[in-house]
């Protein structure tokens, strides 16, 4: 039975049971009997298992060279599902201590399957959150890696942090406005968007892009900020008018 086929009380006991024996084997280094959640079909049992890692670590990190062990052990498995859950659990460790589990990262961006790779992506927005500084210089060293879906993967992991602190990712993203491939520059451009339409993020990324000289990309950009504030209008602290107004003024001075 899937995880939401359950009912509340139902789930609620197996999270615990989950989390009791991923501890016992965290406990006694083996993991035995944390495989047949990494590797199960359901995404929610699998998440419930990565959660599980992160909170014993945090409750008690003397745990962490253990937990490391186990999840180097996992890292090479066959199962793409089971290497996806390594990277999860990783990232939810790298909250607070990143530089322990960065070779996870390191090794999982190289990865085979494209969900392992996008346990990494999702992995960077939910650490650089929380833990900014030495995500971003991590994030920095591949800027330019000639694989163009590292840049891409990148571009797309830092998002998160920009939809608060735009402050903390646009010198990084500015180095990506000559990138030559296509899939690299829609993503810069996605993200830009993705940013551009949260509470008091807009003047600050107008203000950034005055400074761009990829005149053609930042004019895609401009073009994706006015449509997310339609398409996420329910979201959007301005309204599209009041953004395109503001661009008007700020941006191209009242030329619009």
């Amino acid at each position: 039975m899937a995880f939401y086929d359950l009912v509340k009380e139902e789930r609620d006991l197996l999270v615990k049971q989950i989390q009791e024996v991923i501890l016992n084997d965290i406990v006694i280094a083996k993991c035995g009997n944390i495989l047949p959640y990494f590797i199960n079909e359901d995404t929610y049992i699998r998440k419930t298992a990565y959660l599980a890692v992160g909170k014993i670590y945090k409750i008690n990190q003397t745990y962490l060279p253990t937990i490391i062990h186990l999840l180097n052990s996992l890292l090479s498995h066959n199962d793409f599902k089971v290497r996806q859950t390594v990277i999860n659990a990783a990232g939810e460790i790298g909250k607070w201590d990143f530089e322990t589990v960065q070779p996870f990262f390191d090794k999982g961006l190289f990865d085979e399957h494209h969900a392992v790779r996008n346990a990494v992506i999702g992995s960077v927005k939910k650490m650089g959150e929380v833990n900014p500084d030495p995500v971003l210089t991590w994030a920095q060293t591949y800027l330019h890696h000639p694989d163009k879906e590292i840049r891409r993967e990148i571009c797309h992991g830092i998002e998160l942090r920009g939809r608060k602190y735009p402050q903390d990712i646009l010198p990084l993203l500015k180095q990506l406005e000559h990138d030559p491939t296509k899939r690299v520059s829609n993503t810069l451009v996605h993200v830009i968007g993705q940013i551009a339409y949260k509470k008091g993020c807009l003047a600050t990324v107008i203000a950034d892009l005055k400074t761009w000289q990829n005149k053609d990309l930042v004019d895609k950009a401009i073009l994706e900020i006015i449509d997310v504030h339609d398409r996420y209008k329910d979201f959007s602290i301005l309204t599209q008018q009041e953004a395109i107004n503001y661009i008007s003024k700020h941006f191209y001075g009242d030329t619009l």
